[in-house]
């Protein structure tokens, strides 16, 4: 297994972590809104091995009309920061090294500590941000990782990536998140928030599951 986490002061929330608080869904962080779901995407340890490549490659940034642009590793051998069990709680730091790996066209795959910036629009609206990575999980049968806001989006908030190939062979692709509107209309039109999460989850699904038709 191996485990990596980064956290500094560069994202613009405070809740680091909660999406993988099993109550998220109950007890979200102050002033936001959260969502999940999750998706049966195939089965058997090819479909999860080719899933989770294109999880790592930011698959679900790079679907329908969003994009990616400056990936930014974090610089050194290795880094200290926040972790977490398989409960969701905060454990003590560690410091793992990884070799850095690239997709085909030479953008560094996702990394502890990375920083990414996000183009395009969702749901008639800009989907602009900077994003960094708050945690990286890469185990047998469980990948993932968790993007933190750090600044120029309509909204504040953490979104949870996760690929489980289960014991009945069984892959599924699970999301979390909880967005705190930053922009006025946002604000003051809460739907537009859930529309734009359910607008995104779609989105996400398709760049990672190529069966998906509706």
């Amino acid at each position: 297994m191996r485990r990596q986490s980064f956290t500094d002061d560069t994202v613009d929330y405070a809740a680091v972590g909660a999406t993988q608080a099993h109550d998220l869904m109950q007890y979200p962080p102050e002033k936001s809104l959260p969502a999940e779901d999750a998706w049966r995407i195939g089965s058997g340890e090819e479909r999860f091995t080719a899933a989770s490549e294109q999880l790592l490659a930011w698959g679900p940034l790079r679907g329908g009309d969003l994009r990616i642009s400056d990936v930014r590793p974090a610089g050194g051998p290795g880094y200290t920061g926040v972790a977490f069990d398989a409960d969701g709680a905060p454990v003590a730091p560690s410091r793992l090294d990884a070799d850095q790996r690239f997709d085909a066209d030479g953008t560094p795959f996702v990394s502890a500590g990375a920083g990414v910036r996000l183009h395009g629009r969702v749901d008639g609206h800009r989907a602009d941000a900077e994003l960094r990575v708050i945690s990286v999980i890469e185990e047998p049968r469980r990948v993932g990782y968790i993007l933190g806001t750090v600044g120029h989006s309509l909204v504040s908030g953490e979104e949870l990536f996760v690929l489980e190939w289960r014991d009945n062979d069984e892959v599924w692709f699970i999301v979390r998140a909880f967005d705190r509107p930053t922009a006025p209309t946002y604000r003051l039109f809460k739907s537009r928030v859930r529309r734009r999460r359910r607008a995104l989850f779609t989105r996400y699904l398709r760049a990672i599951s190529p069966l998906y038709a509706s």
